[in-house]
This record gives structure tokens, sequence and C-alpha cells, in this order.
């Protein structure tokens, strides 16, 4: 497996801290490429249990609630998620509810199967650490299955509805090589912040 640069820091709350993982932005090849999957040996391996807590450090502090492998420059099927509580307090009580959005603990994904549980699908604003800067209204499944490996080599079964469904698709995605650029609707495509000063809280335009 090819190594990863890493960026050490001093101190995590420092104002010129940097993130564990180089962050790799669209238009580097990996980002476009179909991740390989991972043996079970490969998931136990100490390179790639390191990689894990690694990944799960960068995407803390960058801060995000999803991280593939292949952000990070590796074309492996491997996917960090995280939507903590604290992410949550900056969000009202009726965004929260309209995007089914909730608290998810730490967990690992890698070689995912993913299926549309039901036809329906919903719209709201998504963005990407590896397109910085911008979001767009993206249309997804309101309820997904997922079957995968854990960070264990053990097989796990998700079902998921809304925020976290949504979190699902983003990253799983990531290892076939789509961004969500590919899926957005057009017209909202905007920067941070135009999106706060004319979309926050509202679903993109029709």
């Amino acid at each position: 497996m090819t190594k990863l640069k890493t960026r050490e820091r001093e101190d995590r709350h420092a104002p010129e801290a940097t993130l564990r993982l180089k962050i790799v932005q669209t238009g580097e090849p990996v980002l476009r490429q179909p991740a390989r999957p991972l043996s079970e040996k490969e998931i136990l391996s100490d390179e790639i249990q390191r990689l894990i807590r690694d990944m799960h450090e960068t995407m803390t502090d960058a801060p995000g609630v999803g991280l593939a492998a292949p952000q990070v420059g590796l074309g492996i099927q491997l996917a960090v998620i995280e939507d903590r509580e604290d992410l949550l307090k900056a969000v009202s009580a009726e965004e929260l509810a309209d995007k089914e959005r909730r608290g998810v603990g730490f967990h690992v994904i890698a070689n995912p199967g993913i299926t549309p549980v039901g036809s329906e699908k919903v719209e709201f604003f998504e963005g990407c650490l590896s397109v910085a800067g911008f979001m767009a209204a993206v249309a997804r499944a309101r309820k997904v299955r997922v079957e995968c490996l854990d960070e264990l080599a053990k097989p796990r079964v998700i079902e998921a509805s809304g925020w976290y469904a949504r979190i699902l698709q983003h990253e799983i995605d990531h290892l076939n090589g789509t961004l969500y650029i590919d899926r957005m609707h057009p017209h909202s495509f905007t920067t941070l912040d135009n999106y706060s000063r004319h979309w926050k809280g509202k679903p993109g335009p029709k």
C-alpha cells in the first residue's frame, strides 16, 4: 500500500495547527478512480489500523462527518464516519428535524455495498472536504442499506435514513470515484459564503 505523508502537529489547538493527513482536492486522479477492496488481513494490519486512527483525527479536526481513503490519497475501499453531538449544537432544531439528522458514533466501513431502500429521495445542500469552499444541493435516497466490513474485518449491515444515509452515500461515492458535484443540482453550486447568505436552512433551488 502507498505510504502516506503525515503532518505532525505540536498542538491541535494552536492557531497554525495542521491536519494529521493531507486532504487532496478535486483534480487529483485518485478521487476519480474506483478504489480497490481490502482483504481481511489488510484491514487488521498495523498500517491500516494506524491509518484509521489518523483518518479519524483528520476528520475531527477538519471538521467533517466522513472521510474516505481516496481523500487522503489512497485508492482503497475504506472510510470513517462520525456525526458528533457537538456539531449538532450549531444547527437549529427545525433544520435537524427537516434533515432527520442526529448524532452518529464513530465507525469504519470497508468494502461497502449500498442499496437504496424504497424510491424516496430528498434534496439538501452538502459540501465536501475535497471540494473545499463550496456547496450544492444534491438529491439522494432517504433510506439505504449498507453491507460492509468494520475495523475488525467483521461483516456489518447498516440500515440508515435521513442525514446518516446521506453521509454513507457521499462517502461510498468517493470509493467509486464519484464526487457530489457529479450529482448536484447545477444551479445550486455556491461558495460557502453565499450559501450562508442565501440558502442556509433551505433545501436549494428547484
